[in-house]
């Protein structure tokens, strides 16, 4: 067995929902428990269980849920698990994917410090020097335009920004890729609760960023071909009933975009722990997903959500004081139209940027990885293949 990162090689444990059928420590193996949803409601013997916990002393007998009961899921409190690292060793919940996150940023915040802030920092700086001196100077606008020229204006100030935007773009993906490959090995460290290294995380990421980055160029491709696809008819057309098709054929491939990369958000973390090709990640992805769509979209909204709260919560400030110190570059726009600004405003405002990435790529790239490892709980018995590698007592053995 492979312990870290990937643990196990995929179908060395049941999948397509089987897992929860698999005998653990303590569990009878007729398995007369709630199917699909078991989890260990006593460690095995000789393991620890937190002072206070009931039945956790010599002897004592399983905790006992309301009228004596046993104490088991759906009985308003989650069972017993191990957790040798950031999250118990069991289907987890939305609450333990973010909080499990948040306590690797927390454990190893020298590594998950180092990467960000680093890669951040290189990221805006390219940015910044790619926006000043290699892309064309954005179009002036002219306030007292009318008709004709305020729609003109409109269309050179779209084409100036997607042009503008590609670089940004690409840096962003870049640096995303590299943030994204080292804390998918940090996460797969912390939840064995082993030490890890920025040296250590990179060494291991290294060898799989170029597959990496041919996962997210084909995921790009095929998002834009399904969007091509929708608006080609209605751009072919070219009157006001092809504008209208067009933008049903934009809102229908969205949806088909949404649903399609939902599906295929997990082979990223696949690609990095298992070891596997593109296509094998891919199809990893989809039958981890299969099922639990709906689930998985929920959380990666909540986390997206997160995400834009931190980045409205730093942007408003920074964006304030930008716009104070660098007082040339507004009285500019407001008198001659110029939508340039000048280095005080860029510098403020990449700083903000910086703090934003710092904080939103460790959190992404955690609940990537720990839905992947939640999925996998779920459907493969992942938990048993984690609790032997991260050497508990009682898993040393396959049941």
């Amino acid at each position: 067995m492979n312990d870290t990162p990937g643990w196990a090689s995929p179908g060395s444990a049941p999948s397509e929902g089987q897992g929860a059928g698999v005998p653990r420590p303590s569990e009878p193996a007729d398995g007369n428990g709630p199917a699909g949803n078991w989890s260990p409601a006593q460690p095995p013997a000789g393991q620890w269980s937190p002072p206070g916990t009931p039945g956790s002393g010599p002897g004592a007998p399983p905790p006992a849920g309301w009228g004596g009961g046993p104490q088991g899921p759906g009985w308003g409190r989650a069972p017993f698990a191990a957790k040798p690292g950031v999250i118990p060793l069991r289907p987890l919940g939305v609450g333990e994917i973010l909080d499990g996150a948040v306590s690797t940023m927390r454990a190893h915040w020298r590594t998950v410090l180092g990467i960000t802030l680093a890669v951040s920092v290189v990221a805006q700086i390219a940015s910044i020097l790619v926006e000043r001196f290699l892309l064309p100077e954005p179009p002036r606008v002219d306030p007292n335009a009318t008709g004709s020229e305020v729609l003109r204006q409109a269309t050179d100030s779209a084409q100036s920004a997607m042009i503008s935007g590609l670089p940004s773009l690409l840096i962003t993906m870049i640096a995303t890729l590299i943030t994204t490959s080292v804390l998918t090995v940090v996460i797969s460290r912390s939840v064995l609760g082993r030490p890890v290294t920025l040296s250590d995380a990179w060494a291991e990421a290294r060898p799989r960023l170029p597959q990496l980055l041919g996962l997210t160029l084909l995921l790009t491709l095929i998002s834009a071909a399904v969007l091509a696809v929708g608006l080609l008819p209605g751009m072919l057309i070219g009157s006001a009933a092809g504008a209208g098709l067009a933008l049903l054929g934009f809102m229908a491939a969205f949806c088909v975009v949404i649903w399609l990369m939902v599906r295929f958000c997990l082979a990223s973390p696949a690609l990095m722990l298992e070891r596997q090709s593109i296509t094998i990640s891919m199809r990893r992805s989809a039958k981890l997903v299969r099922g639990a769509w709906w689930r998985t979209f929920g959380i990666l909204a909540l986390t997206g959500l997160l995400t834009l709260v931190v980045a409205v919560i730093v942007t408003i400030p920074f964006g304030v004081i930008a716009v104070i110190v660098d007082g040339d570059g507004i009285n500019s726009a407001l008198t001659d139209g110029s939508t340039s600004f000048g280095w005080p405003f860029l510098i403020v405002s990449g700083i903000g940027e910086v703090i934003i990435s710092t904080i939103t790529y460790p959190l992404s790239a955690g609940v990537m990885a720990l839905l992947y490892i939640d999925q996998r709980i779920r459907r493969e018995a992942l938990d048993l293949e984690l609790a032997r590698a991260a050497g508990l007592p009682g898993y040393d053995t396959r049941s």
